[in-house]
């Protein structure tokens, strides 16, 4: 048993508002610069919906993420070395601008500076954002946005494509019929990433300490292979250098300690992050399981438990400091993952063992028992009234179980469970046993699962150790140098001279951060304000 620690994220849709607070403040972090206008490290999907960039999820078409072959062996779907090599310079599976979609901007000029007495109301009209031209915005990263292109483009969503054809028709996308619910999307930061197996150049990397896949500006070459590889398409192209760029899980925070940017401004706090120890040795064994139904269990059994000795003498023989230990103990990731159970990966099929899991979105269900005249203290009653809801568990099923309409039930099952139990008891002390006995949790679990759920504050929510005492004043003196952080790089974020540069420092017990000015600090421009950018700065 090799024993890795790995930084991880739970997503609570239930609570996702849809509100793009994440998304916007991760633009203005780490994409807000030149040949990143198309980029959004963080975007919020509505589904149903075809996604960003277009119809993503469609593996048949982009050839993205792992298989396996006739030997049962795991390869690349987007072939091996040679044919990768045919393809450097003309990749068939690379999505194009159209895809994603051409950015805009508006000459506002036109509105301060028309002169007087026109006939006609000035207007700004969109040029594009790459060539200055006049166009027509067809399309964006949230052009779906609340139902908002549904009857036009939700029809063509690959899950819904791949649910059985009785489920699919149950789907309509009249606007007062249809459901919805939003999706937040990160990198995943896999464990058996297939970014990382198809750079030609070894510029996509998975660190060590912490599973935080980051690229090699240096080394990156532009070949793109791993756009093409990333079944998510969570990897870019910056059109200004030439090279590829990912969501970074804000390792700058992470190393001294705080959230992700988008963790850290979720309106919604639904946003969970932890690390989880693994059996490294396993990875490869989980990922080749022949039924992809199998994958979800496949990678629960990877994860270690920090509670058992034998793992944390493990851990210690790995040289992880005892904070390391704590916060595996305490991690909130953890307990939705292998305790409750309640949080999914999405689209185990594609088998890079992904490190960013959901808790699926319940409908309405204890109004919908009683509306049906079914008793919701009757645990074969809320049961069945699941597998009716608004939102189709066949649908859930293709997001998050690989298509296996049961483990996805058997979720919305204990969250149903949950609020029923914590309503009765609240209104008249009931202990509902028989809803308990259900699922197989006790009271003290179930009530200990609402309080992560829904009223859990920030440590609870974000437990994450410092980078490791010993290694934190070479990160230190390695912030001081050229080489201080993979994006620190002419075009990189925080590089432009109107950019202020935050120099995190790891610190211990409550010190304050340099890193972290107030609401009073002075940027760089002389103006006053707080900054937001989480690079290291350079010497």
């Amino acid at each position: 048993m090799r024993i890795r620690a790995q930084v991880a994220m739970v997503m609570n849709l239930d609570k996702c508002i849809g509100c793009h607070t994440c998304s916007v403040t991760c633009k203005q972090t780490w994409t807000n610069r030149e040949g990143t206008e198309y980029v959004w490290f963080n975007n919020v999907e509505t589904k149903p919906g075809i996604g960003y960039p277009k119809h993503y999820e469609d593996q048949d078409r982009w050839h993205g993420g792992w298989k396996l072959d006739g030997k049962g062996r795991l390869v690349l779907r987007s072939g091996g070395r040679v044919k990768r090599l045919t393809r450097l310079f003309a990749n068939p599976d690379l999505p194009s601008l159209d895809d994603y979609y051409e950015p805009a901007t508006f000459d506002k000029d036109i509105l301060v500076n028309a002169p007087a007495g026109l006939k006609d109301t000035p207007v700004k009209r969109p040029h594009s954002a790459l060539t200055g031209e006049p166009m027509a915005v067809t399309w964006g990263a949230n052009w779906e946005d609340s139902l908002g292109g549904a009857h036009e483009h939700a029809g063509a969503d690959p899950n819904i494509a791949r649910m059985p054809a009785e489920a699919a028709a149950k789907v309509k996308f009249e606007f007062e019929k249809t459901f919805m619910f939003h999706l937040p999307r990160i990198c995943e930061h896999c464990l058996n990433p297939a970014c990382v197996s198809a750079c030609p150049s070894g510029a996509m990397y998975k660190r060590a300490e912490d599973g935080i896949v980051l690229v090699d500006q240096d080394k990156c070459r532009g070949w793109r292979m791993c756009v093409s590889a990333c079944p998510y398409k969570k990897v870019y192209v910056n059109h200004a250098t030439g090279k590829a760029e990912k969501c970074t899980l804000c390792f700058p925070r992470i190393e001294a300690g705080q959230p992700t940017i988008c963790s850290e401004t979720c309106v919604g706090r639904l946003r969970y992050l932890g690390i989880v120890f693994y059996d490294e040795d396993a990875v490869l064994a989980a990922a080749s399981v022949p039924d992809e139904r199998d994958l979800l269990d496949a990678q629960r059994a990877v994860f270690l438990d920090p509670n058992d000795p034998a793992v944390q003498q493990a851990a210690r023989d790995a040289g992880m400091p005892q904070e390391w230990l704590d916060a595996a103990r305490r991690s909130p990731v953890w307990r939705l993952i292998s305790e409750y159970r309640i949080a999914l990966p999405l689209h185990p099929e594609y088998r890079t063992l992904p490190m960013v899991w959901y808790v699926p979105p319940l409908s309405p269900v204890l109004d919908a028992v009683g509306a049906a005249g079914r008793d919701d203290t009757d645990a074969d009653d809320v049961f069945h009234t699941i597998r009716d809801l608004r939102i189709p568990v066949e649908y859930l099923a293709e997001l998050f179980t690989a298509g296996d309409a049961d483990a996805a039930a058997g979720v919305l099952m204990k969250l149903a469970v949950m609020r029923s139990y914590m309503r009765m008891r609240t209104l008249d002390g009931t202990v509902a046993q028989e809803l308990l006995d259900s699922i197989g949790m006790t009271a003290e679990q179930v009530e200990a699962m609402y309080r992560l759920l829904a009223i859990a504050k920030y440590d609870e929510r974000y437990v994450i150790p410092k980078a490791y005492s010993k290694d934190a004043a070479a990160l230190e003196a390695q912030a001081a140098t050229q080489e201080g952080c993979s994006l620190d790089c002419e075009g990189g974020p925080g590089m432009s001279a109107e950019a202020t540069v935050q120099s995190f420092h790891l610190v211990a017990g409550d010190e304050v951060r340099p890193g972290r000015p107030g609401l009073l600090s002075r940027r760089s421009d002389g103006r006053r304000g707080l900054t937001i950018n989480p690079l290291r700065s350079r010497s």
